[in-house]
């Protein structure tokens, strides 16, 4: 872990880390057969392959761990001091926004008795605090211990698919958009949540839409892409922690340029300064 200040979809924090969110797939009614037609690609190009998927889990990890080895980061954890508590593994899951709580129970359900069972009370308390109370002193050793469980690790990225890969995802399908914008949509949500704040995801594709229609409504893809991204470089101009935008300007928008929707590699990009290939 590089980055301490990770981003939130709360304006009170400094975390790169999210909060939890849940985005149903939202429909646009019932598109015309043309209309169709255009969003068929993002069916065979899509993050749902699975080696487009594992690029875009190293793309957010650039971003998020200033490495491309997302699977170190089952055992990440530790206190930002973003006022979100404990932030922990592959997507920053955290004490005080009620995502670790869901992890941690999901992973009870699934291995009664596990190492951090014990602490389901305590989560529940700290939730919505940046409270240790009840967890320390033991609990980030216990977490390290239990991300060396395949059966913990699997939780962690069922949660992560749930709340965030799947959504954008679905969003993404149903704008008739390609890898490269399904994987703007998934960062997006990734950093600021999906909320009724003008900065969440939902809101950032609701701004996009004033000024470009998406593939499915009949517009230009590059066109609408362009129009996202500048609709999501504005929301993280709003507050300070987010004012490096380069996740953006020196990735995304670098594959966007090159006309590279279906993100296919090489891939080259650089994160905060970093410079990153997948081959």
């Amino acid at each position: 872990m590089v980055h301490a200040d990770r981003d939130t979809a709360f304006p009170t924090t400094v975390s790169r880390r999210t909060v939890v969110a849940l985005l149903g797939a939202v429909g646009t009614g019932a598109l015309l057969g043309a209309q169709r037609a255009l969003a068929a690609p993002a069916a065979a190009s899509g993050l749902d392959d699975p080696a487009k998927k594992e690029i875009a889990m190293e793309l957010v990890s650039s971003a998020e761990n200033s490495s491309l080895d997302w699977k170190a980061q089952y055992k990440y954890i530790e206190d930002i001091g973003d006022g979100r508590g404990y932030t922990a593994g592959i997507i920053g899951f955290c004490s005080g926004t009620g995502d670790m709580l869901d992890l941690v129970q999901l992973y009870a359900d699934r291995e009664p008795g596990n190492v951090l069972a014990k602490y389901l009370p305590a989560l529940r308390k700290v939730n919505g605090s940046d409270s240790h109370s009840g967890l320390d002193p033991n609990y980030p050793k216990d977490w390290r211990k239990a991300a060396q469980d395949t059966a913990f690790q699997q939780c962690q990225n069922d949660e992560r698919d749930r709340v965030y890969f799947n959504p954008a995802l679905a969003q993404g399908k149903t704008d008739g958009l390609r890898a490269l914008g399904q994987f703007c949509y998934y960062d997006a949500l990734v950093m600021h949540g999906d909320g009724d704040d003008p900065t969440s995801f939902r809101n950032i594709r609701k701004r996009a839409l004033r000024s470009a229609k998406p593939p499915a409504q009949g517009g230009d893809e590059t066109t609408y892409l362009n129009a996202f991204l500048d609709a999501r470089v504005w929301a993280m101009k709003q507050e300070e922690a987010h004012s490096d935008t380069s996740r953006v300007d020196t990735e995304q928008r670098v594959f966007l340029r090159r006309g590279n929707l279906d993100l296919n590699t090489p891939l080259d990009w650089k994160v905060y300064g970093d410079s990153y290939h997948i081959g």
